[in-house]
């Protein structure tokens, strides 16, 4: 059962989402020690909002269904406007002189409530993976353990990607075209859930 929590977990944490792709992103523009408190606040509240949704969060949904209605339009809404903000961000590489800045800890805990995608993978990850009703939260810190180790894994890997690809980016305008491209990732990814059922 570990073996397949830490599969699902790697391959749902890996895979191209809000998080990733703006992690991505900040490397690039703001380099890894900037965008370590983001990757940080991801580490640590995906955990949290497993552990909160394994515990019966999910259950509201369950009982009131135009609960997660409304979690879905505001998230959506947000990343929508997190897209533009990113595709309307100016190229500069210099870091300092940017006007925007990189996302804190508690934005990036704060921001796992309101993404589509950590929604569905906290939801589904705890249906499939609790299996005993009278040993679940052991299975929930079982659960939120490994995602918080696997996050780790993939929040590096994105950043580090991102300051790696700045290497390659040596001009404001190809910054630009880099941020659009992300922009419109961030749209792609979260088209499931806007035409999803």
């Amino acid at each position: 059962m570990i073996i397949s929590i830490t599969s699902f977990g790697l391959a749902s944490t890996m895979t191209p989402g809000p998080n990733n792709i703006m992690l991505l992103s900040s490397g690039l523009t703001f380099g890894y020690k900037r965008t370590l408190p983001h990757a940080l606040g991801i580490n640590f509240g995906f955990p949290v909002m497993v552990i909160c949704v394994g515990l019966g969060v999910g259950k509201l949904f369950e009982m009131f269904p135009f609960v997660y209605t409304i979690l879905k339009v505001v998230g959506i809404s947000y990343l929508l406007w997190m897209a533009w903000h990113i595709a309307n961000s100016k190229g500069s590489l210099n870091a300092e002189n940017r006007s925007d800045k990189p996302f804190t800890f508690f934005q990036a805990a704060l921001f796992q409530w309101i993404n589509p995608k950590a929604w569905m993978v906290a939801i589904t990850s705890t249906a499939a993976f609790i299996t005993d009703h009278q040993i679940a939260l052991i299975q929930v810190i079982i659960i939120a353990c490994i995602y918080f180790f696997c996050a780790i894994v993939s929040t590096n890997a994105w950043s580090l990607g991102g300051v790696i690809l700045k290497r390659f980016i040596q001009n404001e305008r190809l910054v630009q075209i880099f941020n659009i491209t992300m922009a419109i990732l961030i749209v792609g990814s979260i088209l499931p859930f806007i035409f999803g059922e």
